[in-house]
């Protein structure tokens, strides 16, 4: 019952923890047992004493401030035992959170920049935190207590079965109710807590499309409808929450019912034992003390069974992703392998890299082809562009350097090794992207740095900032390099930003530069800058330009033209003028739109 195997495997950590929790809880109840028991017996000592009964000074050989005394001590012990397991179930707890996040970051990484083909961001982020919050209870809570659920009611059974063994036999089969009721109730809780994630995962992620598409529902004029939409949703939402709070208050009241019949039941078998003398006062009232004690852990259980059954549906989201296929990598063997070529590619920091695309075709359905046996050669430490149309192909190009999506036919390769038999983070240390929607973290421009590059000195950033033209901005703000840039850089312009991700990237000190649309939507100031940045740059590294904009690929050492998923044409800015093809018409086109020529 709601031991899921897999969920428990994977956080194999946090059993120790659990186990630990369990054990001090049964000594808290063991200390608790014998307190009543000591109790018991003092109590029946005073009543025959009452009762003109004649008694020695000692009820079982102990004297009776002796039993006060151990009394104390057994009270010390399940003070400490019970904040001892609070701390154990706050272990089993934390290390399962941070193991679960862990992989799905790990995932995450493996899985790319398409990781969102399955899953949403917004399921994603929402596992990654009320998800796994919600498996704080099961780990922490639940498991500890289903396990020690099992063990209190069978150590209560043997201490009462010396008592009264009727009384004992009554207790033990009333305890079985609570988990048959638990039973009955997680059937239909398992689908309505399924609903409840599939409904609060829809409206997160038409929450953030909205959020994020605002402007273009304002433009289009449907932000009303959009609104009268997530309305509805908003209130599906409110229905399934509602639902899963009436099945909790319902589960509970029938929990209650069970728990304290059971043990008034046993407390009036109890009574009569006592009527008819098979057991003394003492006796009696052990039994009534200790009779609840029968079945709190149970219903405890079902209290946090509710909670459990929570992260359980959000584990079921979580194994999703994590059962997501990876693209698989080509295996290195001998024959599919250059040795040689592999140790050229990890000590390139000198020679660079030379990067060749041989004929590949790529579709992101599997039907149309956007990529159509294309062949690019990007020699280490050249100035390549690659222009075209919107819709031409070319960002997809870079998507396929970053081995974001894998190749059709054809290859893409690295001194010789072929892209998918290299190691994605020892990729990305040698490829650097900035693009037009390049993210600035909230916090200081500092933090975005040391993101980059955690060692960086106070020199290398400021070299970073003097080729973008950063460094006299920073050195005018008041707090410099602590200076806070918001969440997206929203407390900066759109040139800052984009200058700020170039000197980020350029910090990192990577062999290849992919510039993909870096200059869209920026000021023509911050533009100027940022090309005359990629200009130096490309005097020492492999850049790759990815531009609609042809007056800045002029100086190109190569310009690949592309049309419809085709290199249509090669050459530099002179050899494709010549030839008076697609790109001499782009650019006399732009001339005459931007009122200047281009040579």
């Amino acid at each position: 019952m709601m031991i899921n195997k897999r969920l428990i495997n994977l956080c194999g950590e946090s059993k120790k923890y659990i186990l630990l929790t369990v054990m001090t809880n049964w000594l808290a109840t063991v200390c608790n047992i014998l307190t009543v028991l000591l109790l018991g017996k003092i109590i029946n000592g005073v009543f025959n004493q009452i009762n003109g009964v004649a008694l020695p000074t000692e009820l079982g050989g102990i004297p009776y401030h002796r039993e006060y005394l151990i009394i104390g001590i057994l009270l010390i012990i399940r003070f400490i035992s019970n904040i001892v397991s609070t701390h154990f179930s706050h272990r089993a707890s934390s290390k399962a959170k941070v193991k679960l996040r862990n992989m799905i970051y790990d995932k995450l990484l493996r899985l790319g920049l398409n990781y969102n083909d399955n899953t949403s961001t917004s399921s994603i982020l929402q596992m990654s935190i009320e998800g796994v919050e919600a498996l704080e209870i099961y780990f922490g809570r639940y498991l500890p207590q289903f396990f020690y659920a099992l063990l209190a009611p069978i150590t209560l059974f043997i201490v009462f079965s010396f008592i009264s063994l009727k009384t004992a036999i009554v207790f033990i089969l009333c305890v079985p109710l609570i988990p048959l009721s638990i039973i009955a109730i997680m059937k239909i809780a398992k689908r309505i807590l399924k609903n409840y994630w599939n409904t609060y995962s829809n409206l997160g992620e038409s929450f953030l499309d909205n959020l994020q598409g605002l402007t273009t529902l304002k433009i289009f004029n449907i932000d009303e409808s959009v609104h009268r939409k997530m309305n509805d949703e908003a209130e599906g939402f409110r229905k399934i929450t509602m639902k899963v709070l009436s099945m909790q208050l319902n589960s509970i009241t029938i929990m209650d019912l069970i728990a304290f019949g059971g043990s008034a039941l046993g407390s009036i078998v109890a009574l009569n034992q006592y009527l008819i003398g098979n057991i003394n006062l003492g006796q009696t009232l052990i039994i009534i003390l200790l009779s609840s004690e029968f079945f709190i852990p149970l219903r405890l259980l079902g209290s946090f069974f509710h909670v459990a059954m929570n992260g359980i549906a959000a584990a079921d989201k979580i194994f999703v992703l994590l059962d997501t296929k990876e693209r698989e990598k080509l295996k290195a063997t001998s024959t599919s392998i250059d040795e040689a070529a592999v140790a050229r590619f990890d000590g390139t920091e000198t020679t660079g890299l030379n990067i060749l695309i041989d004929h590949i075709n790529f579709s992101y359905d599997g039907k149309k082809e956007v990529i159509k046996g294309v062949s690019m050669e990007i020699p280490a430490k050249s100035f390549i562009a690659i222009v075209g149309e919107s819709g031409s192909g070319k960002s997809t190009i870079a998507s396929l350097l970053l081995n974001n999506y894998e190749v059709e036919e054809g290859e893409i390769s690295f001194n010789g090794v072929n892209i998918n038999q290299i190691n994605n983070e020892k990729l990305y240390n040698k490829l650097a992207l900035i693009a037009t929607n390049s993210y600035i973290f909230n916090g200081t421009i500092l933090d975005n740095f040391l993101m980059a590059k955690p060692d960086a000195t106070v020199e290398e950033i400021e070299t970073a900032l003097q080729l973008t033209n950063l460094s006299g901005f920073v050195k005018s703000l008041e707090d410099g390099l602590n200076t806070k840039v918001g969440e997206g850089g929203s407390l900066l312009s759109g040139g800052q930003k984009q200058r700020l991700a170039l000197a980020r990237a350029i910090l990192t000190n990577r062999e290849v530069f992919i510039f993909d649309e870096a200059t869209s939507n920026i000021d023509v100031e911050s533009e100027e800058v940022i090309w005359d940045s990629i200009g130096k740059l490309s005097k020492e590294k492999t850049t790759i330009v990815i531009s609609h904009r042809l007056a800045n690929v002029i100086g190109a050492d190569g310009i690949y033209v592309m049309d419809n998923g085709r290199v249509i044409e090669f050459g530099n800015h002179k050899e494709l003028m010549a030839l008076k093809g697609k790109y001499y018409n782009m650019i006399n086109e732009q001339s005459m739109l931007e009122g200047r020529k281009m040579e």
